[in-house]
């Protein structure tokens, strides 16, 4: 990406530019480094000051867990980035609402959850007035997922919707666009918390929810299918473990990356590997954490989908 390249490089001018046309200041690179490690790293002091006087988060991590401040060599570096910053609740906390109304490039893809036949009717009328792809099946392209009430269910689709960072919206906006007979902005109609921080957290750029998570599921499960639950992980950016990982082995032990969206003070920041069951009454696990290996059972897994957070796990 332009932005990394030029805080790597040391051009001033070319990130300045780059932030005035509204480059993503928090967006990350390789290892999940932020424009503002690149420039730490690189000791490139007028790009660190231009990058925070623009939001850069100095609480940033990369795939290390380590912040920009961790690479900063000299006492000047280091007391630009210790100076106080807002305290921010969790890792999506990056994604406060940047130019909201920021559109998705390329074409509408819209898709319905749980909506009645008379919903659906109307869905498929709006997509023929905005010119839209009406899809059957979530897929990669599908951006707007429409819900019949309030809230959310965990269906198979919203929760792909959610993890890739669709808008998830309320029927009243079909409503509303059919009755404009055109394209109404979604924020007034988004669910809110778990789908709108997954949306802002796409917008920006950023890691997905299990960026750094690796899961293994153990046993049969009933409610939520295994095939499902490995198609969210997929969707959310983890890997499936094929074997067991062993808690007291060294190759376990010795990882060294963190799970991006988990709480940067938190000890879940350095587990990465999770053995998922349905109901651990049957396992009845000794310890729930041991060291970077943690059981869950599968609402776990579903709750932090639809929140859009890795939730904490009591011992």
């Amino acid at each position: 990406m332009a932005q990394h390249e030029a805080c790597n490089h040391g051009h001033l001018k070319v990130v300045e530019l780059l932030l005035q046309h509204k480059a993503l200041v928090n967006t990350t690179g390789y290892q999940n480094d932020s424009p503002l490690h690149d420039a730490v790293k690189n000791g490139h002091v007028d790009i660190v000051k231009l990058l925070l006087a623009y939001g850069a988060s100095r609480e940033a991590v990369n795939i290390f867990g380590l912040r920009p401040v961790d690479y900063a060599d000299s006492k000047n570096m280091k007391s630009l980035l210790l100076l106080p910053e807002k305290k921010e609740s969790s890792s999506t906390s990056h994604c406060s609402v940047v130019n909201t109304g920021q559109r998705r490039d390329g074409p509408l893809a819209l898709i319905g959850s749980g909506l009645s036949s008379e919903q659906q009717k109307m869905l498929s009328e709006l997509a023929a007035i905005l010119k839209a792809k009406k899809c059957a099946e979530f897929d990669s392209t599908v951006t707007h997922v429409i819900v019949p009430g309030d809230t959310v269910q965990n269906t198979l689709k919203c929760m792909l919707g959610i993890l890739s960072g669709c808008w998830i919206l309320k029927f009243e906006w079909v409503k509303a666009c059919l009755q404009s007979k055109g394209y109404e902005q979604e924020e007034k109609y988004e669910i809110p918390e778990g789908p709108q921080k997954s949306r802002l957290n796409r917008e920006q750029l950023l890691p997905k929810l299990f960026d750094g998570c690796y899961f293994y599921f153990g046993g049969t499960f009933k409610h939520h299918p295994k095939d499902n639950l490995i198609k969210l992980v997929a969707a959310g950016g983890g890997q499936i473990l094929i074997r067991k990982p062993k808690p007291d082995s060294d190759v376990t032990q010795t990882i060294n990356t963190v799970a991006y969206h988990a709480k940067p003070d938190s000890d879940q920041h350095f587990c990465t590997q999770y053995i998922i069951y349905e109901d651990l009454s049957n396992h009845r696990p000794e310890r729930v954490r041991q060291g970077k290996v943690w059981m869950a059972t599968s609402s776990w897994f579903i709750d932090c989908v639809m929140s859009f957070e890795l939730l904490p796990l009591d011992n």
